[in-house]
């Protein structure tokens, strides 16, 4: 008999519901997380036996869990499962068991499961960003504490000029440690994030749509990167509209009767790549080929709509030169806009 499972992840434990092909809830349980425990309640299914779970904290360990042992997982999208998160009756059982019968009656949004490599990837990237950003904060903590004995530089604090002055400075003991120890640990930072600035670079260099996303202006190899591990396949999005709308650029529409308000953009989907674009975006409003743009809707519109109309493009651009690749790859004719 076909059954469907549905998982209700958390941290440490995580609700199995089993479901069969009419609807009748086979099993229920609250399992430890692990592989031993879960194959102990699911690894006796046939392969191919369709799995459930929402994208919660953590979830990477039991997609690659199933993919190992032939189970058919199915990513759900947590914002759009309204039958979870309107019932009147929650717990992980009934969470559970809602995911299976959704899954059942093939009615689940789904979310792409992004290959292992590509997860890898995403997690290297962000956490470059995060050991910049701070270095980023430990630097304008220096700046706070010189500002508040009315100290000020306008030329660099972290050459060596600027760190001489730092160290000649007149603080009173804890500001100087504080000072002392932000010093310490960005120049702690300098070798982890050059390091990982190597291994990103080898992976630019093995993947010749890095070369192709770099003839965009703004965009260099990180950005490149960034933006090829958020997006993923270039085959997922039918057109680049569905792209700029999976990644929350494009503005939330409200209609009513005869009346149709567009809003601000919907800020859905991949944060990370919305703010890589509007960095490019910076870089990119001033280039020959999008000041004119930019200009016309900051006058307009003003220029933080103008700087986001300019990602959009970027990102338009690039899904065409994705899917141009692909298609040449597969001897496919292009998708057209």
């Amino acid at each position: 008999m076909s059954v469907y499972v549905g998982i209700d992840v958390h941290r440490k434990r995580s609700q199995v519901a089993v479901v069969t092909k009419d609807g009748q809830v086979q099993l229920n349980k609250n399992v430890v997380n692990g592989s031993e425990p879960f194959l102990r309640l699911i690894g006796d299914l046939p392969p191919g036996t369709p799995v459930a779970f929402e994208a919660a904290f953590g979830w990477g360990w039991l997609a690659e869990l199933l993919e190992d042992y032939g189970f058919e997982a199915h990513l759900v999208h947590p914002l759009r499962c309204k039958a979870i998160a309107s019932a009147r009756l929650k717990n992980d059982k009934v969470d559970a068991a809602i995911l299976a019968q959704l899954l059942r009656a093939d009615l689940l949004p789904e979310a792409w499961i992004a290959p292992a490599q590509v997860r890898q990837l995403r997690a290297l990237l962000r956490h470059r960003v995060g050991l910049v950003r701070l270095g980023t904060s430990l630097r304008n903590r220096i700046h706070a504490v010189a500002a508040d004995f009315g100290y000020d530089r306008s030329a660099s604090y972290w050459t060596g000029p600027g760190r001489g002055w730092l160290a000649e400075l007149d603080l009173p003991a804890a500001s100087r440690e504080i000072v002392t120890d932000c010093l310490a640990v960005i120049d702690g930072l300098a070798p982890l994030i050059d390091r990982i600035d190597g291994e990103l670079h080898q992976h630019a260099k093995a993947d010749p749509r890095v070369k192709v996303l770099t003839t965009l202006p703004g965009v260099g190899q990180f950005t490149a990167l960034m933006m090829l591990a958020e997006i993923g396949d270039i085959t997922r999005f039918g057109s680049a509209r569905k792209l700029a709308s999976w990644a929350g650029l494009t503005p939330t529409v409200r209609g009513s009767d005869l009346t149709v308000r567009h809003g601000h953009i919907s800020k859905q989907g991949s944060a990370w790549l919305r703010w890589v674009l509007n960095q490019a975006a910076q870089t990119a409003k001033r280039s020959p080929e999008f000041a004119a743009t930019y200009s016309g809707i900051a006058k307009r519109r003003g220029k933080k709509i103008a700087t986001i109309a300019i990602a959009r493009k970027l990102l338009t651009r690039a899904y065409h030169l994705l899917a141009e690749m692909q298609a040449t790859s597969t001897n496919e004719p292009p998708r057209r806009p």
